[in-house]
Formats: C-alpha cells, structure tokens, sequence
C-alpha cells in the first residue's frame, strides 16, 4: 500500500485529549527535544498516551491493511518553525505505519509519501509503508504542528522479529498491550 487517507481517524474525543495532552507534554518538556534541529521541537519516543493508541488501533490498522499487525512502537513530534522532515524510508519497525495529524497553528504543511503530497486535516491519519516509499515534508513556515506516528509490522512477514521494537517487558509484554 502506498498510502491511505483516513478521514476522522481519531475519534472527537481522542483528538481533544489527545491536542491538550501533547500541548501540555511540550511546554512541559525539558529534555526530550530534537537533536539534529537547532529548534525546539519535542519528540516523545513511546509516551503512554500514544501507546495506548496504538493498541486501540491495532484492530482498525489490521482491517485497513487486510493483514495480521504487531505494533512496534509510537513517536510524537512537536513541529516548530522551520522543521524538516528530510527524505527517507523508514527502519523496519515502521513497516505499516499511520501518521496522526492533532494541531497545526493553520499552516498548510504536506506529507510527501513516494512525491505524492498528502494533505491532512485535524484527526485524519494517512496510513503507509513507511519501509517502501520514501517520504518526507519541506521545511515548516508556521509556528507549530503536532504528529503522532504509530507503527506495525506484519505479524507474518519478514520484520515480524521488530514486534514491540524489540523492547523487553519483563518477558510478557502481552499483559500490557491488552
């Protein structure tokens, strides 16, 4: 799959607490900041709002793509003027991903997934292989646009072995993605 578009991918409920949450973790946030950008965008590997998404739409995930899904792991990103998200494809924990938008001051700001530019809108999420298309984002204009990325792998492919993103939970992660 090259990309999908949901609209209102995330519920009307999960879009406010999740703004406010993530509002709230960046002006907050004192360590967890990009460090190849000199600007102060916060990243936040795996927070535990974000994976409580990724379980809860792990069903969603699997029938959009027709395909048996472990998670990996999920990341959020705080945009500030002038971020890039340079061109790349992705690690193979990102086989199966879904890219969340939450809030944006307004600015119009592209996905570009295999130079395909993707336009989203509060609560839409665009799913893709982040593994097989290269994608990226021009340098922002505006002054702030929060992402979350939640990523999968095939449970029956060949990155099956990235499940969790190789993370140990006491050797029963499973009590805790239930």
């Amino acid at each position: 799959m090259k990309h999908k578009l949901i609209k209102n991918f995330i519920s009307k409920e999960e879009l406010e607490l999740g703004t406010h949450y993530y509002h709230l973790s960046h002006k907050k946030n004192n360590n967890e900041f990009d460090p190849e950008n000199n600007n102060c965008d916060g990243i936040f590997y795996s927070d535990t709002f974000s994976e409580t998404l990724l379980m809860k739409k792990l069903k969603f995930m699997e029938k959009e793509t027709s395909l048996k899904l472990f998670p990996t792991y999920s990341f959020t990103r705080f945009y500030t003027y002038n971020s890039e998200l340079k061109k790349h494809v992705d690690r193979p924990s990102c086989e199966i991903s879904v890219s969340i938008m939450w809030d944006s001051d307004g600015t119009k700001w592209p996905l570009y997934i295999d130079g395909s530019p993707v336009e989203m809108e509060r609560g839409d999420g665009v799913i893709y292989s982040g593994c097989d298309y290269a994608h990226w984002r021009e340098p922002f204009e505006g002054d702030f646009h929060v992402q979350t990325f939640l990523h999968y792998v095939n449970a029956n492919g060949v990155n099956k072995e990235y499940k969790y993103d190789k993370r140990s939970f006491n050797n029963n992660p499973e009590i805790l993605w239930k």
